[in-house]
């Protein structure tokens, strides 16, 4: 039955007592101008009405590959939104920038000075950049021992000449094309506003002309103002950020700066191989998060086998490692290695002098000028650290310090109570951080001491700097929980609870019938990997209930789209 009312549109529609599991009653729900007139008596008909769209709209992004759109769609669909409760005002904005730039001296981030826009990029007559311009170089450039790239043949549209001087290293054509079309369309535009889909699409015509200025800026040794360019954006630490330390700063930086970066770092990582701490397991290709544990594991089950053995294990914390990175100690350490002077002069302009600015929301905080780190969201601070923090290496057949990125652990295996060399080399790691610069936070930094015979006997306790170190049972590294029986019960635990929250996820898309592949997908993508993440390490040394659970939980999930 149609009723007309003026100004009205109303319809009468059954609910669907199958769907809405009521065993008696079937009702009426009411449309009134195309919305339903009572929201929780029509949830089912409402599902009935968007169910084709969410499902169409939900297997393109996934068939696309778009997980990051998926879990945004998952929200309009009843999931509560994590409400943001920082405060996007101008002073806080510029509290920010103020305590990110903390450790450089003389700057102002209050200043007045306005943010760069791209009429800020230095042309040819700017007097840093000199009208003395290295050739274009022909796409079969091949890099020499002493760092620089000279021609093995031109081709049609090169420059017939190499650079002249060998000790600046220069670009080639091809292989600024080649990282141009690495791009990730997707990313956001830095602060110059020239989008990375832009960069991609135009690659060769862009090419030749980036190519230009890539190898003015390594002759000169300069960077332009606008590449070094910084917009902070502020990631919280915590669920619920209180103060400005639950702040990470990430850069959003320029691509094409990135695009250099990018060259500059095959280049660095030849040269310095040599120099490169082995056991430091980040940003290296082939090795990762696994290799770190077990290279921390290993030498502990074998030390634990003997009689009368003990392992204690450092967990070192540092504070804001990646800002207080001192560009004249890094140069210093860089003369030391292959690494020509005409790149260190050029890193050390692309780490000093850098402008930076916070967003906030809508809001801008005014400019400050860096001088002192290594800003992340770049693509060569990473290796930069690893590089500050190479020349302290120890490696025995007790003792051992092993890195990824600044999270740092020395691993002590002790017989008999001897461990002297377990605290020389504690006290010999921490000198050195106050050496180069590094703060080492104290609170965080903790000790697990691993030993299974019955009758233990109590260790002293670390000091550093005066204050005790906490001696922990479980600790959090790299991701993966440990404790001093080694038994995983805590790992397992967590990961059984990641594994499960995530169950909610499919159970809505398998409502809304999106096909069981696509369900698939989303489960190798959101769930399988939280579960064998770093499974080689723990996978054969949980206990037998544990097992159970993980697998109980892993068919539970499978009967989605068996």
């Amino acid at each position: 039955m149609l009723l007309r009312l003026t100004g009205f549109l109303t319809v009468r529609a059954d609910r669907d007592l199958k769907r809405s599991e009521k065993r008696k009653g079937g009702g009426v729900a009411v449309l009134v101008n195309n919305r339903w007139c009572h929201p929780g008596h029509v949830s089912v008909k409402q599902d009935q009405r968007q169910q084709g769209g969410i499902q169409e709209e939900a297997e393109n992004k996934l068939q696309r590959n778009n997980i990051r759109d998926v879990w945004s769609g998952m929200k309009s669909t009843g999931f509560k939104q994590r409400k943001d409760c920082t405060d996007g005002s101008l002073d806080t904005a510029n509290e920010l920038n103020k305590f990110f730039n903390r450790f450089s001296s003389g700057t102002n981030p209050a200043s007045s000075s306005p943010v760069p826009s791209q009429s800020d990029i230095p042309s040819s007559s700017d007097p840093t950049f000199s009208c003395h311009t290295p050739a274009l170089l022909s796409s079969n450039a091949v890099m020499d021992s002493s760092g620089s790239i000279n021609l093995s043949s031109t081709k049609s549209g090169d420059a017939a000449a190499s650079f002249t001087s060998p000790s600046h290293l220069s670009v080639s054509r091809s292989q600024v094309k080649r990282q141009l079309e690495r791009l990730n369309r997707n990313k956001a535009a830095g602060p110059d506003g020239v989008s990375p889909r832009l960069l991609k699409a135009c690659a060769e015509q862009l090419c030749g002309i980036l190519q230009h200025l890539f190898n003015l800026s390594l002759a000169q040794e300069k960077v332009p103002v606008l590449w070094k360019t910084s917009c902070l954006v502020p990631v919280p630490k915590k669920t619920r950020p209180s103060v400005n330390d639950d702040y990470r700063p990430v850069a959003l930086a320029t691509h094409i700066m990135k695009v250099l970066e990018r060259l500059l770092l095959v280049h660095l990582n030849k040269l310095t191989r040599t120099y490169q701490d082995p056991l430091q397991f980040a940003y290296r290709h082939g090795v990762g998060v696994e290799d770190a544990i077990i290279q921390l594991l290993q030498p502990t089950h074998c030390h634990l086998d003997k009689a009368g053995s003990t392992v204690r294990v450092m967990f070192f914390d540092f504070s804001s490692a990646f800002n207080t990175i001192q560009p004249d100690v890094l140069c210093q350490k860089l003369q030391k290695t292959q690494v020509g002077a005409s790149t260190i002069a050029w890193i050390k302009d692309y780490l000093t002098n850098r402008p930076q600015f916070v967003r906030l929301k809508n809001c801008t905080s005014n400019q400050a000028i860096s001088n002192i780190e290594a800003p992340q969201g770049t693509v060569l601070s990473p290796f930069l650290f690893t590089l500050y923090t190479s020349d302290f290496q120890y490696k025995s057949e007790t003792c051992h310090l092993q890195k990824y990125s600044d999270d740092s652990a020395v691993v002590g295996c002790i017989r008999n109570g001897q461990e002297a060399e377990y605290r020389e080399l504690v006290e010999h790691f921490v000198a050195w951080c106050g050496n180069n610069h590094l703060t080492l936070n104290v609170n965080k930094t903790k000790e697990m001491i691993l030993d299974f015979r019955r009758n233990r006997v109590e260790s002293n306790t670390v000091s550093i700097m005066g204050e005790e170190v906490e001696v922990v049972e479980e600790y959090k590294y790299l991701g993966v929980h440990l404790d001093n029986r080694l038994d995983w019960r805590k790992n397992s635990q967590t990961v059984y609870k990641k594994g499960h929250s995530r169950l909610h996820f499919l159970r809505t898309l398998r409502s809304f019938n999106v096909c069981s592949k696509m369900l698939q997908i989303l489960y190798k993508s959101v769930v399988e990997s939280v579960i064998s993440s770093a499974i080689v390490c723990w996978g054969s040394s949980i206990r037998s209930r544990d097992l159970k659970r993980l697998n109980s939980l892993i068919k539970r999930l499978v009967l989605f789209w068996g």
